[in-house]
């Protein structure tokens, strides 16, 4: 592993020197113990090992199918806000949604140090009190008992909708959450459907999506791009000087089998600090080209510009490594977005802890400066996160805290491995 890093690391200067290294340590281990300070943020580490199993599979391990965060309310006490539930998930088929608070398991009340076995591991059905804003604005008190727990399938299109709005335009939105080769067929079989009433305007929902495949990434920028983009530069691979090239990667019209390239007056994406990797390619890359047309409405994005590339080793052909070697830069060759991430065109953000309106809805808090500039081609001067009444399940004078976010705990990816 180190003489791979030290060859091909895209920080290799930061390896410390062999004496005092412990080759003996577990992979992971010693890989946390050499990793530049380039190479992670936040206490994500962007090289990773993986097993051969977790590298194939979306769940590793029994679930009830429940992303959603943690929150200290005002009183101390916790609650866990939901905020998706995975389809054909064992939290889906007995009715959990987005928004709703459970505030006690089994008439216990949830910590900091139970709730992983609550909702992320589970190991057995519980009963969950649940509170759940009706349509009159108040809490009902609802309970629901769950099933056991089993793998679950994350689909990388989490939700399409085609829509028209008050003022005649047409919509199409889609809710993408990760960057998978393997669901490629169905990335382009959504795209084909949402384009086929030759939407206006469309709806990148990313604000979930912590990357994937860099190759996916460029299928979808191709998808997305004008058409006399094609051909043309989408990003540049940039190695370090021992390897000392850069490899280009264009729009390809050949990728577009079943699907046609999209054509379109603005293309919205939505990003939070969970929107990371691949997802910033799409960004980053097409901002060159669409110009005004490209309107990122949310918060900053993670900043993540750096690409992973596997290596394996035949002594431990269970293991793959995934080291970063590369710079992710535009045509322009700019990927100088680490440190703040890519801002947006209009903030606006999401209370993990409140009110969480359906996705992709004129409820929904991202979704409501699209809605107001699709139909007036501006912003509203205030946002609504300053206008919107939040209900508070513990208190109502002060803020309650996010303690813990389950998708901002998703690793942050960009694989080079088709390449």
């Amino acid at each position: 592993m180190y003489e791979t890093m030290q060859q091909n690391y895209l920080f290799y200067e930061d390896l410390p020197a062999e004496d005092g290294l412990d080759f003996f340590d577990k992979p992971a281990d010693f890989l946390t113990s050499v990793a530049s300070d380039r190479d992670q943020k936040n206490g994500v580490l962007f090289s990773h090992i993986d097993s051969v199993k977790i590298s194939r599979v979306q769940s590793s391990y029994p679930t009830f199918g429940i992303e959603g965060s943690l929150v200290r309310g005002v009183s101390g006490d916790y609650y866990y806000t939901i905020l998706y539930t995975q389809p054909d998930s064992p939290a889906s088929e007995m009715g959990l949604k987005r928004g709703d608070h459970i505030f006690m398991v089994d008439s216990q009340k949830i910590t900091s140090s139970n709730y992983t076995e609550y909702f992320q591991r589970p190991s057995k059905t519980y009963r969950y009190q649940v509170a759940r804003m009706n349509d009159n604005g108040a809490p009902d008190s609802l309970e629901f008992t769950t099933p056991a727990p089993r793998i679950v399938e994350e689909p990388s299109v989490y939700l399409t909708r085609n829509f028209t709005t008050s003022g005649g335009k047409k919509v199409f939105y889609i809710m993408y959450n990760s960057f998978e080769i393997t669901e490629e067929t169905e990335l382009k079989s959504k795209f084909a459907e949402g384009l086929a009433s030759s939407p206006n305007e469309i709806v990148l929902d990313l604000r979930y999506n912590p990357g994937g495949y860099v190759s996916t990434a460029l299928l979808l920028s191709t998808i997305l791009a004008p058409a006399d983009a094609m051909g043309k530069t989408c990003f540049n691979l940039i190695f370090n000087d021992k390897l000392n090239k850069t490899e280009n990667y264009v729009f390809d019209p050949a990728l577009l089998q079943g699907v046609s390239n999209a054509s379109f007056d603005h293309l919205y994406v939505l990003t939070t600090g969970n929107t990371a990797s691949a997802s910033e390619i799409i960004i980053n890359c097409l901002r060159p080209y669409l110009g005004d047309k490209l309107i990122q409405v949310g918060e900053n994005t993670f900043g993540k510009n750096v690409a992973q590339s596997l290596f394996t080793n035949a002594a431990h052909p269970q293991l793959e490594f995934w080291l970063t070697t590369s710079y992710i830069s535009n045509s322009e060759n700019y990927y100088d977005y680490y440190t703040d991430g890519l801002k947006p065109d209009y903030e606006e953000s999401e209370d993990l802890t409140g009110y969480l309106g359906e996705l992709g809805t004129e409820q929904d808090s991202l979704m409501i400066p699209v809605l107001y500039h699709i139909e007036h081609g501006n912003f509203p001067s205030t946002t609504p996160s300053e206008t919107r009444i939040m209900t508070r399940w513990f208190g109502v004078n002060s803020t309650p805290q996010v303690v813990s976010n389950s998708v901002a705990n998703k690793p942050k990816r960009s694989k080079l491995t088709s390449f």
